[in-house]
């Protein structure tokens, strides 16, 4: 996809912001333990490869992704820290994780072998890191019983030729909610898997943003700092105290590229949803669905001059239409995610406003939005 450079529509990215936010969670740290820094879905949609280098100032240890090819993107950008690939990759792309230092998840002995047996046709001298999935509760991937865990262990030992285990994990589905029952059944599950290890790997990890803001006792010696990197709370407005401060990383910025007054009566927009009241100055703002815009943000507010503006009429692929308050000129700045004045709209604010969470609406920005690295 084309980055419309010419148009003055961008994301604006704090980068000693996000310094800041790793910062911080590397001081709330204990015990030496290490800190790698999730940038799967592009950073969260701030920019895989400029984030990395922020992450890397601010001393990350490592990096998660999700997906291979994002292992490699980093790779092909010069990172030389430990990257694990979070999600479930086909077996024969081992050779190619083997030779870029990439570790992978596992989920079952089967892939182990079919692993190993692509290994040891390609002639690989190296071993390959894996990093062994529980599942504990999340229903994702992920050994389900100690006993499956166990065998599995054993299955290795046999593939060990080709295969050395670095890491063992779980993930909480709810750290980041104020009911701590089921992640304490988690925790306790995570303890008897832990059991059937003779010996514990490099690494540990089950603490995500949430549990590495609110839950210390975890068992862990290494967490992965996901959206708490990019300055986002991931309990979003139920659990707002933290240890310490998040700063947002990310604004959305724009502005008027016409601005005209229509008679009471007019329509605005297709489907004509929104029919204006009285006489009221209109202005059309270059920015879409295609651009990450939820459609269903007909009636939210942006800011000019720090003052709401209401989107009026349903957004369209590239355009959205804005009540103003009064005439402006050409070019005037309109902000939709940051602040204007004394006033200010978060991601958060976005994300209730649509019924979702703010992890998808940062992800949702496409690649057409131009990013400015502040």
């Amino acid at each position: 996809m084309v980055v419309a450079t010419l148009r003055d529509t961008q994301l604006l990215i704090n980068l000693a912001a996000i310094r800041e936010n790793i910062t911080h969670a590397r001081e709330n740290l204990t015990n030496g333990d290490s800190l790698f820094v999730v940038l799967k879905a592009n950073g969260y949609g701030h920019g895989a490869v400029q984030v990395a280098r922020a992450a890397e100032q601010a001393g990350a240890d490592g990096f998660c992704v999700a997906l291979m090819d994002e292992a490699l993107e980093l790779r092909a950008a010069g990172f030389s820290q430990p990257i694990l690939v979070l999600g479930i990759s086909n077996p024969e792309d081992a050779i190619v994780a083997v030779k870029n230092d990439i570790s992978m998840t596992v989920s079952s002995p089967k892939w182990v072998q079919l692993a190993a047996d692509h290994l040891k046709k390609a002639g690989c001298q190296t071993k390959l890191k894996i990093h062994l999935a529980i599942d504990t509760g999340m229903g994702r991937i992920g050994f389900q019983e100690p006993a499956e865990f166990a065998d599995a262990v054993y299955e290795i030992k046999t593939a060990s030729d080709f295969v050395e285990v670095e890491g063992v994990f779980t993930h909480f589905a709810t750290a980041d909610e104020r009911n701590t029952s089921y992640f304490d059944s988690q925790v306790t599950k995570f303890k008897k898997f832990m059991a059937e290890l003779s010996r514990k790997p490099k690494y540990v990890h089950v603490a995500n943003s949430a549990a590495s803001l609110w839950h210390k006792a975890c068992g862990g010696n290494m967490i992965r700092l996901g959206i708490a990197a990019y300055g986002l709370n991931p309990s979003q407005r139920e659990i707002t105290s933290t240890p310490y401060p998040l700063k947002p990383a990310l604004s959305l910025e724009s502005n008027l590229v016409y601005v005209k007054k229509v008679k009471k009566g007019s329509h605005i927009g297709y489907g004509a949803t929104y029919e204006a009241a009285q006489d009221e100055w209109i202005g059309t703002v270059p920015i879409g669905y295609a651009d990450g815009l939820c459609r269903k943000l007909q009636g939210f507010s942006v800011l000019v001059d720090g003052h709401k503006c209401e989107i009026v009429g349903r957004v369209c692929m590239d355009q959205i239409m804005i009540r103003l308050d009064k005439e402006y000129q050409f070019g005037e700045p309109v902000v939709i995610i940051g602040k204007s004045g004394d006033a200010e709209i978060n991601v958060e604010d976005l994300a209730e406003y649509v019924g979702t969470i703010n992890y998808e609406i940062i992800c949702g920005f496409s690649d057409r939005l131009k990013r400015k690295y502040v």
